[in-house]
């Protein structure tokens, strides 16, 4: 079973940028596609972006289209979620997350079989 770990976040003004990176243990099929989700305080969890591993994508949220960007380094077994442009409403805990398909339901929580513990980004006005 893949472990997954985030790193990147922090405080950073509007305006500004951070870059994610999830890095998971090992590449099975169980990291075939990898997303990112986001949860704000008193929210559900949202989803942000995936990307798979050999077709489809990548795909973003409407909130996030155009100001994100979602990439993958195999070798490297990291996913990272460049993130330009970030305004208030983008506070929250953001978490990598990895399931065994290439099908639909890639912005579903639920269809995602492992997660990692999530990593907090604040965005001051």
């Amino acid at each position: 079973q893949p472990q997954l770990a985030e790193s990147g976040g922090g405080l950073v003004q509007a305006g500004g940028s951070l870059r994610l990176s999830c890095v998971y243990s090992m590449r099975t099929h169980s990291t075939a596609t990898v997303g990112w989700f986001r949860q704000a305080p008193k929210a559900e969890r949202e989803f942000v972006a995936a990307i798979t591993e050999i077709a489809g994508g990548p795909y973003y949220a409407e909130t996030v289209a155009g100001r994100f960007s979602i990439s993958r380094d195999n070798a490297e077994n990291t996913v990272f979620l460049q993130m330009n442009s970030l305004k208030p409403e983008d506070t929250a805990v953001y978490y990598c997350a990895s399931k065994s398909d290439y099908g639909g339901g890639y912005d579903l929580a639920s269809k995602y079989h492992y997660w990692g513990q999530g990593t907090q980004v604040t965005v001051s006005s």
